[in-house]
């Protein structure tokens, strides 16, 4: 047997919250269908932050699911799982690979500006299998306490991202949580 003494850094954080976030995204009645508003939400962080993909993303127990997505093509799955239409983008992503299941578990935005300079997180999946090199996420944490998911952008090239880029992903945040505050008040 050997020693991999950064094996344990590539791990998906332990979410002890998610069966309570499935059952707040219920009530919410989010997080299981696309929603043409998320869509449009994630269009805007894709324009504000000028990524190439932009997703609002909630996690469950085993997946992450982009309830909103911005693609450069504009090209996506629907609601099915498996593989991505061609030259499109699945809506569905397994709970281990990407950056937003740290971001929901540590409860904070999460910077990579080349996810490469980062070992815990240049051997996650999505480096190799998509491509990723840099990530700006932040949690969606409602007025439960509940972090429901995240907003992210993500691109194929290192960003700049900085601190600007932090305080926009955390203002963005907010924003949507309070459209949904909004939305859960008026009854859907």
């Amino acid at each position: 047997m050997t020693y991999d003494p950064t094996g344990h850094l590539l791990l998906t954080p332990v979410d002890r919250e998610a069966p309570l976030r499935v059952r707040r995204l219920r009530q919410l009645g989010l997080g299981d269908r696309p929603d043409p508003a998320l869509d449009a939400f994630a269009h805007k962080l894709a324009d504000v932050t000028r990524a190439p993909y932009s997703m609002v993303n909630f996690i469950d127990e085993n997946q992450q699911f982009f309830a909103g997505l911005h693609t450069p093509t504009g090209t996506h799955a629907g609601t099915g799982q498996g593989a991505a239409a061609p030259g499109g983008v699945s809506r569905f992503m397994a709970r281990d690979h990407g950056y937003c299941p740290h971001v929901v578990v540590r409860r904070k935005a999460l910077v990579l500006e080349d996810v490469c300079d980062y070992p815990r997180f240049a051997g996650n999946p999505v480096v190799d299998e998509i491509g990723i090199r840099s990530y700006l996420g932040a949690p969606l944490i409602d007025r439960t306490g509940m972090a429901l998911g995240t907003i992210c952008v993500v691109d194929t090239e290192p960003r700049p991202w900085g601190r600007a880029g932090l305080e926009t992903i955390k203002s963005l945040a907010a924003e949507l949580v309070e459209r949904i505050h909004r939305r859960e008040d008026s009854g859907f």
